[in-house]
């Protein structure tokens, strides 16, 4: 009996750990591929638990979330002769798990060496304008370099992004030279323009006065009160003589003046005519 007992538990303890080396746990966001003294068996296996042969399958787990890759640094000349240095990130998915098994050893780093390809190819087709201002463009065409051979190895592109594009220092000056001498110039264009329409409305503001020389006065009067509110100010202000000539015209004019009354002929003295001559009156000196 202690012999069958114990061919029994030998039993046992075998079947458990056949067992635990044929049942497999695929998460979620994973695949199993199952090969079978190196042939491929049957679809990928779905998430859950599954069962294969011991000693005979072996499953690989192939991660179906998107993968962020960053691309190092790129040195490259542009197509106008700038050296630049610029880096990216890659977004991809796998959608096939079989083909990344079967079809290509390592589809990481095989993506890694098309983007690090595809991103000189891409920085010697191109402008300086365009990696600076452009990137939108540069990144469409970036993807679909990078999709067409990732197709084939069962892996998707989701997004590609240029992140940063290092310039030299020279270039750098140059650029900010420019940029100020494009503002220098924005703001000459501007004052000119600010000062041909401050022009023009001023030779319509001298038309009206002009025609209405008041408008002149009340001008001048304006400016009067205007600069009279600063306190700290002495203001001398000249009358000038159109005032006149306008307080003039606003006065009435004055009534005629009466006739003078004729004039009465002189009676000659009697005295004057007989030769004779008036005694003078006393003389008043001081008040005596």
């Amino acid at each position: 009996m202690d012999v069958v007992f114990g061919v029994l538990a030998i039993l046992l303890l075998v079947v458990v750990v056949l067992a635990g080396a044929s049942v497999r746990v695929v998460t979620q966001f994973e695949r199993g591929v199952v090969l079978r003294f190196g042939q491929l068996r049957g679809e990928p296996r779905g998430p859950g638990l599954t069962m294969i042969a011991p000693m005979a399958d072996r499953m690989q787990k192939v991660n179906m979330q998107v993968i962020t890759m960053p691309v190092p640094a790129q040195d490259g000349i542009t197509r106008d002769n700038v050296t630049v240095k610029v880096d990216a990130v890659v977004y991809y998915r796998v959608f096939d798990p079989v083909r990344v098994v079967v079809d290509v050893q390592n589809y990481q780093a095989a993506i890694a060496q098309v983007a690090q390809a595809s991103l000189r190819s891409i920085i010697g087709k191109s402008d300086l304008d365009d990696l600076l201002s452009n990137r939108e463009r540069l990144n469409q065409g970036l993807e679909l370099m990078l999709d067409s051979p990732a197709v084939d190895w069962g892996v998707h592109i989701d997004r590609v992004d240029i992140k940063d594009v290092a310039l030299p220092e020279a270039m750098k000056r140059s650029m900010s030279r420019q940029a100020e001498a494009e503002r220098e110039r924005r703001s000459r264009v501007i004052t000119a323009e600010g000062e041909l329409q401050a022009s023009e409305k001023l030779a319509q503001a001298a038309e009206v006065m002009a025609a209405h020389p008041a408008a002149l006065q009340l001008r001048l009067l304006q400016t009067v009160v205007e600069v009279a509110a600063e306190k700290n100010s002495t203001l001398v202000l000249p009358f000038p003589v159109e005032l006149l000539r306008f307080l003039e015209r606003a006065t009435p004019p004055e009534p005629a003046a009466a006739a003078p009354a004729p004039s009465v002929p002189e009676i000659p003295d009697p005295r004057m005519r007989t030769g004779m001559v008036a005694p003078a009156g006393p003389t008043v000196i001081n008040g005596r």
